[in-house]
């Protein structure tokens, strides 16, 4: 069964830093490119970054620029998103989703549509 788990959250006050993980199971990373979203209540998901299949190619949100670091770990089949400088703006649910691209893919997207696997989300509260 293709799994997609997400972990790391947490309540964190302005400034602080958290380290979201995407593992997976029943399948291997190295073939999609992984995106990380969130969404507010009340607001339209919005993709916040993604690495290719290739991990040559990133994309950051301007939201996020600078503050935000994605990396994989393919050995661990997993995905990370180092958070630091968390604003109360950044307040949200975050999934990770996979795209299947192929090993040697510079393809990044942020469209939550283009996306084939989908995590069941974490919850990250920026508040002091």
């Amino acid at each position: 069964q293709l799994q997609l788990v997400e972990s790391g959250g947490g309540l964190v006050q302005p400034g602080g830093s958290l380290r979201l993980s995407c593992a997976a199971s029943g399948f291997t990373l190295d073939y999609y490119a992984i995106g990380w979203f969130r969404q507010a209540p009340g607001k339209e998901r919005e993709g916040v970054s993604c690495i290719s299949s290739s991990d040559g190619s990133t994309y950051y949100a301007h939201s996020v620029k600078g503050r935000f670091t994605i990396s994989r770990d393919n050995a661990k089949n997993t995905v990370y998103l180092q958070m630091n400088s968390l604003k109360p703006e950044d307040t949200a649910v975050y999934y990770c989703a996979a795209l299947m691209k192929g090993p040697y893919s510079d393809y990044v997207s942020p469209a939550w549509d283009d996306y084939d696997y989908w995590g069941q989300g974490t919850q990250v509260t920026v508040s002091s």
